[in-house]
């Protein structure tokens, strides 16, 4: 696990979009995985730029989304459908047949996630994973007490996950209180993780993830079984780490490294 500490949010996101964007152009045909919330905003945003400015190239790219509310459409305002297409989607040249998003109004969801599953290993597994991490350390709706093996599945979301989540609502009440979502095991399959965190109230999450026991009640804590993951956090979410200068002194060493290969 590389640990990237960065100043603050902007340059968080900025160096996550360099890695997406590498990805994208070292193999153009890439299956991503995208994650949704307020933390992937500005990296997609710096996407939007790449593409418009750069040439960054999304045609050939085939996408999966990490989870979607269950009992939201997608043209809901608050679905993640939607959010992918306001904030990518709708600004890059990307195939709509090369999106995959959970579907939140399916009748048979257990037939729905099997096959979610089954399309991911048809694509070829996804190549890079973009996740965040809730207040109390999951990663996509894999709530504590989640299995770490885990599959695509319909779950019930936890009190501080809806707590978490309404400021995007009109009211608390309006927060779905399902969601199918990719399970840890799905997410382990990826073959590379690219995590992001930022603020103070990540930090104790953060702590927990990487450097406390792996466990079920954490769930983010699966991804030090994982054998190649890049976390990038700003200073605000990096506070709680103990081994914090550690982690700047080794990124310090492969990023010069990097400069002579």
């Amino acid at each position: 696990m590389r640990i990237t500490i960065v100043k603050d949010y902007d340059e968080m996101s900025k160096k996550a979009a360099e890695i997406i964007s590498k990805q994208i152009r070292t193999k153009p045909d890439s299956v991503l995985g995208f994650a949704t919330g307020g933390t992937p905003i500005g990296t997609y945003k710096e996407l939007v730029r790449m593409h418009k400015e750069e040439g960054l190239d999304f045609s050939r790219i085939t996408t999966f989304n990490l989870d979607e509310y269950y009992g939201l459409g997608p043209d809901h305002p608050q679905s993640y459908h939607y959010f992918m297409f306001s904030n990518l989607f709708n600004h890059v040249n990307i195939d709509p047949k090369r999106v995959h998003i959970p579907d939140g109004l399916a009748k048979d969801v257990e037939a729905f996630c099997k096959k979610y599953e089954e399309e991911i290993k048809k694509a070829g597994g996804i190549d890079l994973q973009l996740l965040g991490i809730g207040r109390d350390g999951h990663i996509a709706f894999n709530e504590p007490g989640s299995s770490l093996t885990s599959r695509t599945r319909l779950v019930a979301l936890a009190e501080e996950t809806i707590k978490d989540n309404a400021r995007f609502f009109e009211k608390e009440e309006d927060v779905p209180r399902f969601a199918i979502t990719m399970g840890c095991g799905t997410i382990m399959e990826a073959k590379k993780i690219l995590l992001l965190a930022n603020g103070e109230a990540k930090s104790d999450a953060v702590a927990a993830f990487i450097e406390g026991p792996i466990t079920s009640q954490i769930t983010a804590s699966i991804l030090q079984m994982h054998p190649d993951v890049t976390v990038i956090i700003d200073e605000a979410a990096a506070s709680k780490l103990k081994r914090k200068e550690y982690y700047k002194h080794v990124d310090r060493l492969f990023r010069d490294l990097e400069k002579k290969t």
